[in-house]
C-alpha cells in the first residue's frame, strides 16, 4: 500500500546541541576580555573609561530600542554588552566620550535594531559602526595622532602606517614577538595578538566560532602579503607582519565570524574567509586606508548571501 508520508529534505541545522545564544555571547565576551585587559594595562584609566562607556551605552541603546519598538527586552542575552566591548577593542584609548556614544548608537540602533535585531543584521554591526567613525572622523581613528602623548617602553607608531608610507624597512624593529605581546600602537583590544590567539582557540574548541572562517581569513592575508612581498620586498611587508599587525587577528576571530553576516556552509565559509583576507592586504597595500580589515569584512558581508547559496546538492526530492 502506498504511504502518504513524504521525505522532507531540508538544510542544516538538524539537531539542537543544548547551547544558548546567551552562553555563546558571554563566552565570546570572556575571550575578548583577554586582549582588552592587556590594553587597559598598557593605556591605563582612559582605556578603562572607553571600555566601560562603550559597554554601558550599548546596553542602554538596546534597552531603549526594546522599549520603543515594544519588543521583549534582550539585554540579558549579552549581545549588547558584547557589541560595546568589541567596538571598544577597535578604538584608541583616548577616544572622546561623544564618539564612543555615537559609535555604540550606530552599531546597536542603526546597524542592528533597525534591521530587526539579533540575527537580522546583514552587516557586522560593530564593523559598520566603526566604518562610519573612520569615514566621519578619520583623525580620531588615527592611532599615531590619538596616542601621541603616551610614553611606553616600545615604539608608539602605528606599524601599518609606517609600512604603508615609508616601506617595510621602517618597521624592522617590530619583531614578531613584539607584535604578539602588544608592543604596537593600536586599538585597545587589538594589539595583544597572543591574547587574541588564546581567546580564538578557546572559542573554536568550544564551537562558538567556526575555525574554517578564521583559518581561511588568515591564509588569505598570508598568501596575498607573501605575493606582494615576493614581487617587491622593498615596498611591501611580509606575511608575518601583516598577520600580527593592526586588526588582522581580531578581525579573523571576533568579526569575520559574526553569525548573522557570515556563511553557514563549508565551501562558502572558505571563500568568505579567503576573500576577506585577500582584500585586507589589497586595501593595505594599494588602497587608501592604512588597515583594510574593517572594509574587507564588510564587503564579504555584502556578498555573503550570494556565496552562501553554494550548498551541497540535496540527495532526493519531495514527490
Amino acid at each position: 500500500m502506498h504511504s502518504e508520508r513524504k521525505l522532507v529534505v531540508s538544510h542544516a541545522p538538524f539537531w539542537h546541541d543544548g547551547g544558548s545564544i546567551a552562553a555563546r555571547h558571554y563566552n565570546i565576551l570572556l575571550a575578548a576580555l583577554i586582549p582588552v585587559i592587556a590594553g587597559i594595562v598598557t593605556y591605563g584609566v582612559p582605556a578603562l573609561g572607553v571600555v566601560a562607556l562603550a559597554v554601558s551605552t550599548a546596553i542602554g541603546w538596546e534597552f531603549l530600542m526594546n522599549k520603543i519598538t515594544r519588543r521583549p527586552v534582550t539585554v540579558g542575552d549579552g549581545n549588547a554588552a558584547l557589541t560595546g566591548l568589541l567596538l571598544a577593542m577597535l578604538l584608541p584609548a583616548t577616544m572622546p566620550w561623544w564618539v564612543v556614544v555615537t559609535g555604540t548608537f550606530l552599531a546597536v540602533v542603526i546597524c542592528k535594531q533597525i534591521f530587526g535585531g539579533l540575527g537580522a543584521n546583514p552587516f557586522n554591526p560593530v564593523l559598520m559602526g566603526t566604518a562610519m567613525l573612520m569615514t566621519g572622523w578619520p583623525m580620531l581613528m588615527d592611532f599615531n595622532h590619538m596616542l601621541a602623548d603616551y610614553v611606553t617602553g616600545f615604539n608608539m607608531v602605528d606599524p601599518l602606517w609606517s609600512a604603508k608610507y615609508f616601506g617595510p624597512e621602517t618597521v624592522a624593529s617590530f619583531t614578531a614577538g613584539d607584535l604578539l605581546l602588544g608592543k604596537q600602537a593600536g586599538g585597545i583590544g587589538t594589539a595583544f595578538g597572543l591574547g587574541i590567539i588564546i581567546g580564538g582557540f578557546y572559542l573554536m574548541i568550544r564551537g562558538f566560532i567556526r575555525w574554517e572562517i578564521v583559518l581561511s581569513f588568515l591564509v588569505g592575508v598570508a598568501v596575498t602579503a607573501l605575493a606582494f612581498n615576493m614581487k617587491n620586498p622593498d615596498a611591501y611587508a611580509g606575511p608575518v607582519f601583516h598577520l600580527l599587525a593592526g586588526y588582522t587577528l581580531a578581525g579573523a576571530v571576533f568579526f569575520a565570524t559574526e553569525d548573522s553576516s557570515s556563511p553557514v556552509n563549508l565551501t562558502p565559509m572558505l571563500i568568505y574567509g579567503v576573500g576577506g583576507g585577500v582584500m585586507t592586504v589589497l586595501i593595505r597595500n594599494i588602497g587608501v586606508y592604512v588597515d583594510g580589515v574593517v572594509f574587507a569584512i564588510l564587503v564579504m558581508n555584502l556578498i555573503n548571501p550570494l556565496i552562501d547559496k553554494i550548498r551541497p546538492k540535496a540527495m532526493g526530492k519531495v514527490a
